[in-house]
């Protein structure tokens, strides 16, 4: 990006290639018209804009890279002041050359070395502007130093004034290049954030896919599942009991229950409604219910346990317990057959809420069962940032205990 800096030396760069050699030109030729008649002076007058040009020459024109080097330049500028200052004082007129080495001063030194260079060029138009004084008396040198003061003063306040201009300039590209360069940062960490939100969105997504389905192979085994256990557990046990028409009777009332109990669960988990027991009740209440239908199917004591303050909980809390009481009933009616009782607490404690299952079948390491079952009931809980432990030794029943956190 090209800076106001670089466009100005651009458009300024004939006044310091160009126009000082044309300025000795024409003062060249002025000098033979006005001195044509006078040739020893002429011929010196002659020699010295000869040798201010090859000056210029050979410090500025041919050797470029030298223009960047401040020492060689404060000796050419002192040459040029020297030179433009012996023409002045022999013939004011060389006074325009002043033009020059202002152009000269101000570019190519650089700050507050230019101070210097300007204040002695200025001395060089002062000494122009003040030829015809008498300088034999006080009183002329008096007005020749006004002049030169007059030419001072305002060309190193106007100096100072372009350095602060300059300055401003430099600052505001500064910060117009560091905000573009920001403005380029923040539009490529939005097109990064696009696209890892994008890529966010699709991973919640995919989480939020597998989440539902493992939510739903959850309400299927609790629902489902558990009730076609029964029924099949019911109807097997019809089956052996074919020559007692009431023992049979029982037990085919009860698989019609099972599944009018199942078909209920399906439909409300299909609707994601709150478990059937838990519509009508509280948990207590709730896991109460389910005990004492499960104990009425198998024909096992189910004994509920109710410990500390009730207290209201979050819903998604009360079903993933109360799905563990159904699931560890299941348990017991499918892999400890032979339990003869079962105890069920729920214990309301400070900060949590745990419901503990045991019961005296033989164990769930002895029979060597586990399966989804138990799983279901992991994930239910730890996605509350509960706990979930299973205690189990061969002969001496399964312990299933669940706590989930109030908040």
């Amino acid at each position: 990006m090209e800076t106001w800096q670089t466009a100005w030396e651009q458009r300024q760069r004939p006044m310091v290639t160009v126009v000082p050699y044309v300025l000795l030109a024409f003062l060249a030729g002025l000098t033979v018209v006005y001195k044509h008649d006078q040739p020893g002076s002429l011929a010196i007058d002659l020699t010295l804009c000869a040798a201010a040009a090859v000056w210029n020459l050979i410090f500025f024109t041919v050797h470029p890279p030298w223009r960047e080097r401040r020492g060689i330049m404060g000796v050419f500028l002192a040459g040029l002041i020297l030179f433009g200052l012996v023409m002045v004082i022999r013939n004011p007129w060389f006074g325009f050359y002043s033009v020059a080495l202002y152009f000269y001063a101000f570019r190519i030194i650089g700050w507050p070395r230019e101070l210097y260079f300007i204040a002695g060029t200025a001395v060089v138009a002062g000494t122009a502007q003040a030829a015809g004084l008498d300088y034999d008396t006080w009183f002329g040198w008096v007005q020749w130093a006004t002049v030169v003061a007059a030419n001072v003063v305002p060309l190193c306040l106007l100096a100072w004034f372009g350095e602060i201009v300059f300055r401003h300039q430099n600052s505001r590209e500064i910060a117009l290049r560091e905000a573009h360069e920001a403005n380029d940062r923040l539009a490529a960490a939005l097109a990064e954030n696009a696209a890892l939100q994008e890529k966010l969105v699709e991973q919640a997504r995919t989480a939020g896919v597998l989440d539902e389905r493992s939510r739903m192979a959850r309400e299927i085994h609790d629902t489902l599942a558990q009730g076609l256990t029964g029924i099949v557990t019911q109807l097997q046990a019809a089956g052996h009991a074919a020559d007692d028409p009431a023992a049979w009777r029982r037990h085919h009332e009860a698989a019609t229950a099972l599944a009018r109990e199942s078909l209920t669960e399906a439909r409300r988990s299909v609707n994601e409604l709150r478990p059937e027991p838990l519509e009508t009740g509280r948990l207590a209440d709730a896991i109460t219910e389910v005990a004492a239908r499960w104990s009425a199917r198998h024909g096992v004591p189910a004994q509920v346990t109710v410990t500390g303050e009730t207290r209201t909980m979050r819903p998604e809390a009360e079903v993933a317990l109360l799905r563990t009481a159904q699931e560890a009933l299941a348990n017991v009616a499918k892999h400890a057959p032979t339990a003869t009782r079962v105890g069920l607490t729920l214990s309301y404690m400070d900060h949590q809420t745990a419901l503990d299952v045991r019961d005296d079948g033989p164990g769930i390491k002895a029979n060597g069962h586990g399966g989804f079952g138990l799983e279901a009931m992991r994930q239910r809980i730890e996605a509350l940032d509960g706990t979930l432990q299973i205690e189990s030794e061969a002969g001496m029943g399964t312990g299933i205990s669940a706590c989930v956190p109030h908040e």
